[in-house]
C-alpha cells in the first residue's frame, strides 16, 4: 500500500516510524514531515490547509490511505474531501471533529448523554463571564471554545486569574478573539489520557498513558502542547479502562451515530481520574502529542490494519497486543517555549543519544539544512525510551538526553515523576 501522512510533529513521526514497520507499507509519504520523519518516508511539500492539492497529490501517486495527523485539517475537514474524491482516509469528518474544535459542543453532548464531565456554562461575553466566576469562586477552569493548540485553558486558583484570563481570550490573547468561552468547575484527582480507535459503530481502547502539561519541573509554569509522557498510567487499572469505555467513550460513539456523524478514527479522552471514578476533561480527535510517541513504542501489533479496519467500520473483532514494558518520552524544547523562542540552533549528538538501549529519537519541530538538524519549532525533539519499569525508561531517556549538544533548547528532568515514587513505594 501507498501511505500519506499527513503534519509534520512527533507524533507524525512515530506514526511514520510504525507504519514504516509494516510490511504491508510499500511507499510512505509524509506532507511536509521534518528532519526525523524524513529517515522513514518521503518528505513533501504541501499546503495542509489546501485541500485541492492534497487530494491531486493523493492520485497523482495513487495512495491508499490518507492518515491526518494534527487536529487542524481534521476540523477544517480534509477527511470529508479526501473520501469525496474516493480516498481512504483514517480520522473523523469535520463534523464528528467538533468534539475537539468546539468544548462547549462537547459539554452540550456530555450533558444530554450522561457522560461524567465538570458542571459548566458557556458565555459569549465577559461580563457575564466574569459575574458567574465572583459567584462561582476559585479555583475554577476557563477554557476558549476553539482550537488553541493545548493552551486554550487556564486552571485559574483565584477570581483575578480567571478574570484575567477571561479578557485574554476574548481579547485576542489566543491569535484571534475567542467566539465563546467555557467555564467549569475545577475537577480533584488523577490526569489520565485514554486512547480508543472508533469504527463508527464500536471502539477498542488502546493503552493509557499521562501527559506533563506544565512547563517546568513539579508541575509549575504555565501550560504547553505538552513536555512529557509515559504509558501505561499506574491509575488506569483495567477496572478504570472498562468504566471509560462503559461510560464515556461507547456513550460518545453512539451519541455521534445517532446524530447521524458516526466518529471514525482515533479518539483521546483527557481524564480526570476522582473519588467518584472518572470524569471527561476533554475530548481530542487525533492521537496525542506527545501520547502517540509512547504508544506507538509499546504497540506489538501492526498498526496499518488498526487503522483500515476503524476506517472501514470492522474494528468488532479486531484485537491489539501490547508490549508489557513501560515507555516514557521526553519533550526537548526551544529556550523560551510555551512563549517566543528562536529557531535555526544546531543539535548535535543524536546518533551517540541513539546509541543507548531501547531509545528512540522523535522528531518534532526540526529541518535539515546543509548535513546539518536545525531547531524549527517549539517543541523540538521526543527522546523516548522502553524498559521493564516506567523508572527505566526514564533513566534511559535521560541518559540519552545526555549526550545530546544544543546549548538553545531544555527539558524537564522529572517525566514520570508520579509513576517512578509509586514503584519506589511498591518496590
Amino acid at each position: 500500500m501507498n501511505i500519506l501522512i499527513l503534519g509534520s510533529g512527533g507524533r507524525e513521526h512515530a506514526l511514520a516510524w510504525k507504519i514504516a514497520a509494516s510490511p504491508l507499507t510499500t511507499k510512505l509519504y509524509c506532507a511536509p514531515g521534518n528532519a526525523g520523519i524524513a529517515q522513514e518516508a518521503e518528505c513533501m511539500t504541501l499546503d495542509l490547509a489546501d485541500h485541492a492539492a492534497v487530494i491531486a497529490f493523493a492520485k497523482d501517486r495513487k495512495i491508499d490511505l490518507v492518515v491526518v495527523g494534527p487536529e487542524a485539517p481534521l476540523c477544517a475537514g480534509i477527511v470529508d474531501d479526501l473520501e469525496a474524491a474516493g480516498i481512504k482516509a483514517f480520522g473523523p469528518t469535520k463534523w464528528a471533529a467538533r468534539l475537539e474544535g468546539s468544548k462547549g459542543f462537547t459539554k452540550d453532548l456530555c450533558k444530554a448523554n450522561n457522560i461524567p464531565t465538570a458542571a459548566y456554562q458557556r458565555f459569549k461575553n465577559s461580563r457575564e463571564a466574569k459575574d458567574y466566576v465572583r459567584a462561582k469562586g476559585a479555583p475554577i477552569v476557563v477554557k476558549a471554545d476553539g482550537l488553541a493548540a493545548g493552551k486554550g485553558v487556564v486552571v485559574a486558583e483565584g477570581v483575578k486569574e480567571a478574570e484575567d484570563a477571561i479578557d485574554m481570550m476574548f481579547g485576542g490573547g489566543l491569535g484571534q478573539p475567542a467566539w465563546e468561552i467555557v467555564i467549569e468547575d475545577c475537577l480533584v484527582g488523577e490526569e489520565a489520557s485514554f486512547f480508543a480507535l472508533c469504527d463508527g459503530n464500536t471502539a477498542i481502547a488502546l493503552a493509557s498513558a499521562q501527559d506533563h502539561k506544565r512547563v517546568g519541573d513539579g508541575d509549575k509554569g504555565p501550560n504547553t502542547g505538552g513536555m512529557g509522557a509515559y504509558s501505561p498510567a499506574p491509575v488506569m487499572t483495567p477496572a478504570m479502562e472498562k468504566r471509560v469505555m462503559d461510560e464515556i467513550v461507547l456513550p460518545t460513539v453512539r451519541a455521534l451515530k445517532k446524530a447521524g456523524a458516526p466518529y471514525k478514527g482515533v479518539l483521546f479522552a483527557g481524564l480526570m481520574i476522582t473519588k467518584d471514578g472518572p470524569q471527561l476533561i476533554e475530548y481530542n480527535v487525533r492521537f496525542g502529542d506527545p501520547e502517540c510517541q509512547v504508544l506507538m513504542l509499546r504497540m506489538m501489533s501492526d498498526l496499518l490494519p488498526a487503522l483500515l479496519a476503524a476506517r472501514d467500520g470492522q474494528l468488532k473483532n479486531f484485537d491489539l497486543r501490547w508490549y508489557d514494558d513501560a515507555a516514557l518520552t521526553v519533550v526537548m524544547a526551544a529556550k523560551g517555549y510555551p512563549g517566543s523562542y528562536g529557531r535555526g540552533s544546531v543539535i548535535e549528538g543524536l546518533d551517540a543519544a541513539a546509541q543507548i538501549d531501547s531509545v528512540e529519537i522523535f522528531h518534532a519541530g526540526t529541518k535539515a539544512q546543509n548535513g546539518k538538524v536545525l531547531a524549527n519549532g517549539g517543541r523540538v525533539l521526543n527522546v523516548s525510551a522502553l524498559g521493564r519499569t516506567v523508572g527505566e525508561a526514564q533513566a534511559r531517556a535521560y541518559a540519552a538526553i545526555d549526550r545530546i549538544r544544543w546549548p538553545d533548547g531544555f527539558c524537564r528532568r522529572d517525566i514520570g515523576w508520579q509513576a517512578v515514587k509509586r514503584e519506589k513505594e511498591t518496590a
